[in-house]
C-alpha cells in the first residue's frame, strides 16, 4: 500500500493540493489505495512538506515528483492530459503558493483571465488542474482572502462553483486544519500539559465523576471520566469516586445506571468508590432547612415562565420577603408531595440583579411525587444539581472538582452554597468539553432519537455513546489515547471525527486478520486458464506483517469471482495481479447484451501468468475461488452522520437537519475463513476497509459487518 505523509504545520498552499488529489484518487480509482499520515512538523524530511512512499518501495520527496506519480491515474486527466499537466506538474498551480500578495497577484490575474467563460480550468469536467489550483488558493490565506472579497470575478465564480459541486472537499480541508491545530489542542498523554498547577495536591487528591443516570455515557462524558481518573490515579495516586447524580426521578432509570457501571471498566476506569446523591437526601434536606431558617432561602410558587422573565430582567419574586415560618411551612407541604406542595419550589436568596445570572436566586429544591428508582416513595422533594453537588462534594471529601467550562458562571454559586452553610470548599478546575462536528451530545436530543425509532437504540453505531462507537469498531486503547491527547485544556474546539478514527486505525491495523469479500451485485465470474482443474487450498498468513495471528486457508480454482468495479477497468491483454496468487493476463472481456447496461461486464477469461512480476502491474485485485470453499454471505454496512450541519445552534430545529439516508448496506460474499470469526472481532476485507463483525455467521444466517472509519474523508457522502 502506498502512503502519503504530510507535515501538518507546513504551508497548506503546498500540502492541500496534494491531499485533495489523493483523496479524489482513493475515492474514484478502485486500484489505488493511498493511506494518509499527518506529522506534527513543518517538514517531513529533506526540507519538504510532503512525501509519498509508493507500493513498490519508491520514495518521492517533493510535491513536483509526487504530482508526476499521481498523474498516472487516468481519472485525473480529463480529455487533455498535456493541458492538465501544465497546471499540476508544469508549475502554473504552484505559482499560487507564496504567502505575500505581491508574489501571487500576477498569477491570480492570469488565472482570472484564463477562467473567462470557463467552468473548469481545463476542459468540461473536474480534473487534477482544478484540484491543484483550488487547493493552492484555499490553503493560501492571502489568496483565499482576495477570493472571498470578490477581487477576481472569474476566479471567485469558478472557486465557488468547484466548492459547491464537490461537497467532499470541505471535510478534507477541515481534516487538514484539524491536524494543523492538533499540536495546540490535542497533546498526547506523554506530551500534553497535565501540569496545570492544581492547588493543595500535597494534602491528597480526591476527584469525582458525577454522571446522571438518565442516559448512556457518550464521548463527552468519557473525557470527564478519564480526566478525573487520570488526575486521581496516574498523576497524584489519589482517590476517584463515581457518584450517580440521581436527583431527578422523572428521567432516571436503573437501566441507565447499570450501563454506566458497565461502561466505565470498558474505558479502563475503576473508581475507588461508588456513591449516589440519593445516599445524602436526608443531609441535603437538613441543609435546605438550615438555609430557610437562616433566611438564606425562600419558597416560591411563581410560574416557570414568569420566574425566567423575572430572573432575566432582575426583578424580585413576590415571595422573596416571606417570613421564615411561611417558608418552612411551604417546604413541609412540598415534602408531602400533595397538590399544594407541587406548586412550590425553594430558591436560594443570593441576588436579584447580579450581573452573573446564575447568581440570581437559583432554584435549589423541587417537589416531584414520582417514585425514585432507589428510594421509592420515601421522598417527594429533590435537590437540584447546583445545590446537591457542592454539598456532597464537601461531605465526600472531594479535594478537586473538575467541571466542564459551561459551569464557569455557576462556580460562584457553587462556592456561595458552601459559604452559606459553612462547609469546606473543594478546589475547582474548568476544562473544555469535547464537541464533534455533525454530532449531538445532548441527552435530551439523543433520547428523542431513540424514542422516535430514528436509531436502533443507545448502542446504535451512528450514536456518540461509548457503546455506539465501540459497536462501530473503536477500541478502548484508542479511545483512551485520543481523549487523553485533548488534555485538561480550556480551549473549546469542534473536533473532526477523522482524527478520532485515525487514532483507532493505529491500533487495529496490526491485529486485524485479512479477509476477502466480493460484492454480489453484478459480480463477474472469471475463467482462469492455466489453473489446476481440481480446486485446492493453501495456508497463507492471516496478516502479512503479524505472523502471531496464524494462518488461513486460501482456496484456488479455475473459476473465480471478482467485483464488477474491477472488471470494468480491464483492457484486453492487460497483465494484472491476483492478490495471494500471482499475475494473470486478461484475454477476453464479455459485456452485457442489454442495451441499457452495455458497460456491464458479464464474463472474463484470464491466462494465469505466475512468472510475471507483481511489481510491474498497476491493478492488483481481490478475488474468491468459486469452488474449494464455502462462500460466506455477509452484509457490509456503512453509515453516515445523523445530522447534516457541523454545529447545531440553540435555535436550530434538529428535524430540519436530519440526514435523509444514514445506513448503506451492501450484499457480499466472503472467504470461508469468515465462518470462524466471532461477534465483536475486527477484520480487514482487503481493498474494502476494516470491519467489526456485528453478527457472526451461522448456517442459514449470513454475517453482518460494520465498516470502521479510518480517518479518510469519504467523498461519496
Amino acid at each position: 500500500m502506498a502512503a502519503l505523509t504530510i507535515a501538518s504545520q507546513a504551508n497548506q498552499a503546498i500540502t492541500l493540493p496534494v491531499l485533495l488529489v489523493v483523496h479524489y484518487i482513493n475515492t474514484n480509482d478502485q486500484h489505488v489505495d493511498i493511506s494518509i499520515v499527518f506529522q506534527d512538523v513543518e517538514e517531513v524530511n529533506a526540507k519538504t512538506p510532503v512525501k509519498l512512499d509508493w507500493h513498490n518501495g519508491e520514495a518521492l520527496q517533493s510535491s513536483a515528483s509526487i504530482n508526476v506519480k499521481l498523474m498516472e491515474s487516468k481519472i485525473l486527466h480529463g480529455q487533455d492530459r498535456q493541458a492538465v499537466d501544465e497546471w499540476v506538474v508544469g508549475g502554473r498551480g504552484s505559482n499560487l503558493t507564496p504567502t505575500d500578495f505581491k508574489s501571487i497577484e500576477g498569477p491570480l490575474l492570469e488565472l482570472d483571465h484564463h477562467l473567462t467563460l470557463r467552468s473548469y480550468v481545463v476542459g468540461y469536467t473536474l480534473t487534477a488542474a482544478d484540484l491543484a489550483v483550488w487547493g493552492a488558493i484555499r490553503g493560501n490565506k492571502i489568496a483565499y482572502a482576495a477570493i472571498k472579497k470578490g477581487a477576481m470575478i472569474n476566479v471567485t465564480r469558478w472557486f465557488k462553483w468547484i466548492e459547491e459541486t464537490n461537497d467532499w472537499m470541505a471535510p478534507v480541508v477541515q481534516s487538514l486544519n484539524a491536524h494543523a491545530q492538533e499540536r495546540k489542542v490535542a497533546k498526547s498523554k506523554e506530551g500534553a500539559n497535565y501540569d496545570i498547577a492544581l492547588p493543595d495536591t500535597d494534602k491528597g487528591v480526591v476527584t469525582r465523576f458525577p454522571p446522571e443516570p438518565s442516559g448512556y455515557l457518550h464521548i463527552g462524558h468519557a473525557k470527564a471520566a478519564l480526566l478525573n481518573d487520570y488526575f486521581a490515579h496516574e498523576m497524584y495516586k489519589g482517590t476517584m469516586i463515581c457518584r450517580f447524580d440521581d436527583t431527578n426521578p422523572s428521567k432516571e432509570k436503573e437501566e441507565f445506571q447499570q450501563s454506566i457501571v458497565e461502561d466505565l471498566p470498558l474505558m479502563g476506569i475503576k473508581p475507588d468508590k461508588t456513591s449516589h446523591t440519593s445516599d445524602y437526601f436526608q443531609q441535603l434536606y437538613d441543609q435546605c432547612v438550615a438555609l430557610l431558617k437562616a433566611d438564606k432561602a425562600y419558597a416560591d410558587d411563581t410560574e416557570r415562565e414568569t420566574m425566567q422573565h423575572e430572573r432575566f430582567d432582575g426583578i424580585a419574586s413576590k415571595r422573596r420577603d416571606a417570613t421564615i415560618e411561611e417558608n418552612l411551612a411551604r417546604f413541609e407541604e412540598m415534602k408531602k408531595g400533595n397538590e399544594e406542595g407541587v406548586r412550590w419550589c425553594v430558591r436560594a436568596k443570593i441576588s436579584v440583579d447580579n450581573p452573573n445570572k446564575a447568581m440570581r436566586d437559583p432554584v435549589i429544591y423541587r417537589c416531584n411525587p414520582q417514585p425514585h428508582h432507589r428510594t421509592g416513595e420515601k421522598w417527594k422533594v429533590y435537590p437540584t444539581y447546583d445545590f446537591a453537588c457542592p454539598i456532597v462534594d464537601s461531605m465526600e471529601g472531594i479535594t478537586h472538582a473538575l467541571r466542564t467550562i459551561e459551569y464557569r458562571d455557576r462556580n460562584p454559586q457553587y462556592n456561595w452554597m458552601l459559604d452559606a452553610l459553612a462547609l469546606r470548599k473543594p478546589n475547582i478546575w474548568d476544562f473544555a468539553r469535547m464537541n464533534f462536528v455533525r454530532t449531538l451530545l445532548s441527552k435530551r436530543k439523543l433520547t428523542k432519537f431513540v424514542d422516535s425509532g430514528h436509531v436502533w437504540g443507545w448502542d446504535d453505531p451512528r450514536f456518540p455513546t461509548i457503546r455506539g462507537i465501540r459497536r462501530r469498531g473503536m477500541t478502548i486503547d484508542a479511545l483512551r489515547e485520543f481523549i487523553l491527547k485533548q488534555g485538561p485544556s480550556r480551549n473549546i474546539v469542534n473536533l473532526d471525527w477523522t482524527l478520532f478514527w485515525a487514532t483507532n486505525k493505529k491500533f487495529i491495523d496490526p491485529i486485524a486478520p485479512r479477509h476477502t469479500a466480493v460484492v454480489l451485485e453484478n459480480a463477474v465470474t472469471v475463467t482462469v486458464k492455466g489453473a489446476r482443474v481440481a480446486p485446492y487450498t493453501e495456508d497463507k498468513p492471516k496478516h502479512g506483517k503479524n505472523p502471531e495471528l496464524g494462518t488461513k486457508k486460501v482456496a484456488y480454482s479455475s473459476e473465480i469471482l471478482i467485483d464488477q468495479t474491477d472488471a470494468q477497468t480491464f483492457t484486453t491483454d492487460e497483465e494484472i495481479t491476483l492478490m495471494n496468487w500471482g499475475n494473470a493476463i486478461v484475454r477476453k472481456i464479455t459485456h452485457s447484451l442489454n442495451p441499457l447496461h452495455t458497460s456491464l461486464v458479464t464474463a472474463l477469461e484470464f491466462d494465469l501468468h505466475l512468472q510475471g512480476d507483481v511489481k510491474t502491474t498497476k491493478q492488483k485485485i481481490t478475488w474468491l475461488a468459486k469452488s474449494g470453499q464455502e462462500l460466506i454471505p455477509v452484509d457490509l454496512v456503512d453509515f453516515d452522520f445523523l445530522i447534516t450541519k457541523d454545529k447545531l445552534e440553540e435555535e436550530d430545529n434538529v428535524d430540519d437537519f436530519l440526514t435523509e439516508k444514514t445506513e448503506f448496506r451492501t450484499k457480499a460474499v466472503a472467504d470461508g475463513n469468515l465462518a470462524a470469526v466471532r461477534e465483536g472481532e475486527i477484520v480487514q476485507f482487503e481493498r474494502k476497509g476494516y470491519f467489526r463483525v456485528d453478527r457472526a455467521f451461522k448456517h442459514g444466517e449470513g454475517a453482518v459487518a460494520f465498516c470502521i472509519p479510518t480517518g479518510k474523508v469519504n467523498a461519496g457522502k
